[in-house]
C-alpha cells in the first residue's frame, strides 16, 4: 500500500527540510490563520522553495505532486466560510466577534475548543455573538467557532485575508489551494474566479459539505474528509464513521486529516487509540493523510508521526 502524507508547516520551523526528506511526505499544508512576520507574498515564496529531495520519487505519484517541479508542492489552506474568533476576549464578556456576519435562531448553542465546550448564544448581530455565558477563558484571534443548527446563515465565503493569499498566488504562478467548508460548486468557481489554474480540495466539514460530496463526488476536485470540525459538525460523535466513508465513496482518492496521531504532540509514545485510528483508515480505504498543527508543531512529534504512517502502511 502506497501511503503519503501532507504536513502541516510551522511557518518559521527549522526543521521543514527535514520533513521534506521524508520518504512519505508528499507535500506541505500552510495553515492561513498562522501569524507572520512577513506578507502572504514573502511567506509564499519561501515556502515553496523547499526541495524535494528524498521524497521527490513519493511524491510525483500522487495527485498531489507538483508534476514535476524540484520543490516539494505547497498547498495554501484557505477558510473560506469557516467561523473563526476575529479578536481576542478576556472573560467575564459579553460578546465575540467573528470572522463572518452570520444569521441564525436564537438561543442557540456555540461549540468552541474542538467541540469541547458548549456555550449559549443569547442573539447575534451581525459578526458579534452576544454570549449568556462563557467561555470563561480567554478566547484568541483564530479559534474555530461551531454553531450547528439549521437556520445558520453564513454571510459571504472568502475572506480578505484568503483573497490576499489567492492574490499572492496569482502573482507567484502558484495554484494548489485548500478550502475550508465546501458545500457548493460556487465555493470552487469563487476560488477559481480569482485563481483561474486552481488545483482545489474542497474540504468536507459539516452536513452541507456531505451532502455536497455525495452529490457532486470528485467532479470539482479532490476531497478532503476534515475531521478537525468535521466531527464537532456531525453532532453525535459515532456519526463520524458513516460521514468517512460517505467521503472516501464519494472520492477514492479523498484525503484524510486532523486528528490523527495528535497524542504524539504530548508523548513519544502514542496511545493505542490512534493506532487504531489510523488502521481503520486504511482499512476503508484512505491512503494520504494530512497532520494537522498540534502534531506537527515540533520536530520529534511530527517526524514520529511520519515514521509510524510509514510503518504501518507497509505490507498492506
Amino acid at each position: 500500500m502506497k501511503i503519503s502524507a501532507i504536513v502541516t508547516v510551522p511557518p518559521y520551523a527549522s526543521f521543514l527540510d527535514e520533513v521534506a526528506a521524508h520518504p512519505i511526505v508528499s507535500g506541505l499544508r500552510l495553515n492561513t490563520v498562522m501569524p507572520l512576520r512577513e506578507s502572504p507574498r514573502e511567506v509564499l515564496e519561501r515556502l515553496s522553495s523547499i526541495p524535494k529531495t528524498a521524497a521527490e520519487d513519493a511524491s510525483a505519484s500522487l495527485s498531489t505532486s507538483s508534476g514535476g517541479s524540484g520543490y516539494m508542492p505547497l498547498w495554501v489552506d484557505l477558510k473560506g466560510r469557516q467561523l473563526r474568533v476575529a479578536e481576542p476576549a478576556m472573560p467575564p464578556f459579553t460578546e465575540i466577534k467573528l470572522s463572518h456576519a452570520i444569521r441564525v435562531d436564537t438561543p442557540v448553542d456555540a461549540y468552541f475548543s474542538d467541540g469541547n465546550e458548549r456555550v449559549r448564544v443569547a442573539a447575534v448581530d451581525g459578526n458579534r455573538l452576544i454570549m449568556e455565558d462563557g467561555p470563561r477563558r480567554m478566547v484568541g484571534p483564530g479559534e474555530s467557532v461551531n454553531i450547528i443548527h439549521p437556520s445558520l446563515e453564513i454571510e459571504g465565503t472568502l475572506t480578505e485575508t484568503d483573497r490576499e493569499y489567492l492574490a499572492a498566488m496569482k502573482e507567484l504562478g502558484m495554484t494548489k489551494v485548500m478550502l475550508s467548508y465546501v458545500e457548493s460548486a460556487q465555493d470552487v468557481e469563487e476560488v477559481k474566479r480569482l485563481l483561474p489554474n486552481a488545483e482545489v480540495i474542497s474540504k468536507i466539514e459539516t452536513q452541507k459539505g456531505l451532502d455536497f460530496a455525495r452529490r457532486e463526488r470528485a467532479k470539482h476536485g479532490q476531497l478532503m474528509a476534515a475531521r478537525g470540525d468535521l466531527y464537532v459538525e456531525v453532532l453525535q460523535p459515532h456519526r463520524i464513521i458513516p460521514a468517512l466513508k460517505t467521503i472516501i465513496e464519494a472520492d477514492p482518492d479523498a484525503i484524510v486529516a486532523s486528528r490523527i496521531l495528535d497524542s504524539l504532540a504530548w508523548t513519544s509514545v502514542p496511545v493505542s487509540a490512534d493506532i487504531s485510528d489510523v488502521a481503520f483508515l486504511m482499512e476503508i480505504g484512505y491512503r494520504t493523510f494530512m497532520l494537522g498543527d498540534q502534531v506537527c508543531m515540533k520536530r520529534d512529534s511530527v517526524m514520529e508521526a511520519l515514521n509510524l504512517l510509514g510503518e504501518m502502511g507497509k505490507g498492506r
